[in-house]
């Protein structure tokens, strides 16, 4: 199994730019793809390590810039807390991103999962990464079954590893072949070994989520159309009135930003902070 995927991704792996980075620019990747598509993260991270190629190019930048630079990707508090651990790792690794997880974990907006990410792809160190590509793939290889379940199981942090190469060669079985819908089993490495397929595809009976759009009109959304309003302002002396329909939310909204360290108000007027 191991040999099969290792084959298969040497020669369909996706030309991803941080592949062939810095631990650095591993590092921004992973921050940036929580929760975001690759395709959206593609430009946004060429123009930071483009311009901040080291942590503590980073770490000297204004919080403001850090802010606006960051734009629409989503979860601003991912560009904070990159550019605090930008500061740490400048400080007291000398410029040079950690490669052990426990020193990792000690970062600021750094998980187990990020951690482990980063240890492993960007030094070729053997951890057990499971986001839910991985997470799917294992489920129906060796568990066979549709899909994982919705929380991770101790019986998955144990699942096994053949080598730094394998959990990359997993992520993207997942994200290219093994996909959520819609599966490419035909063309699968791992096909011969996969236990869904050997029980005839048997369907997940659970209940359906509905998932309703819970983004329009949110405080998500209101906080998001801030700090955009923000980074457009040209006037040096900040924003006085924002465009929101909810005016008891766009206060409220406020409040946590400035609370948060995103924004600052002085003279009646906001700009980021």
């Amino acid at each position: 199994m191991e040999r099969e995927l290792t084959s298969w991704f040497l020669q369909n792996q996706r030309d991803l730019p941080w592949r062939k980075s810095t631990p650095w620019g591993v590092m921004i990747s992973e921050f940036m793809l929580q929760q975001t598509p690759v395709i959206r993260v593609l430009p946004k991270w060429q123009e930071w390590i483009d311009r901040w190629p080291t942590p503590g190019n980073l770490a000297v930048t204004e919080k403001s810039e850090v802010i606006r630079a960051w734009g629409r990707l989503g979860y601003p508090r991912r560009a904070l807390r990159l550019w605090e651990s930008s500061g740490i790792i400048f400080r007291e690794y000398k410029n040079t991103v950690p490669s052990e997880v426990d020193q990792l974990l000690a970062l600021p907006g750094v998980g187990r999962y990020t951690a482990r990410a980063i240890s492993s792809f960007a030094f070729n160190q053997s951890h057990n990464v499971l986001d839910i590509n991985i997470r799917r793939v294992y489920a129906r290889v060796l568990d066979g079954v549709d899909k994982p379940s919705k929380s991770l199981k101790r019986e998955e942090e144990d699942r096994p590893i053949f080598g730094a190469t394998w959990s990359a060669g997993v992520m993207e079985l997942g994200a290219l072949i093994c996909t959520a819908r819609n599966p490419r089993c035909e063309i699968c490495p791992l096909s011969r070994y996969c236990s869904w397929r050997m029980e005839g595809y048997p369907e997940d009976l659970s209940e359906p989520v509905i998932k309703k759009n819970t983004w329009q009109g949110s405080m998500r959304q209101c906080r998001g159309e801030i700090l955009q309003q923000l980074r457009d302002c040209l006037d040096l002396e900040g924003v006085k009135n924002f465009t929101w329909s909810d005016q008891s939310q766009l206060e409220r909204a406020l409040l946590e930003l400035e609370k948060e360290g995103f924004i600052s108000l002085a003279k009646g007027r906001y700009r980021l902070a």
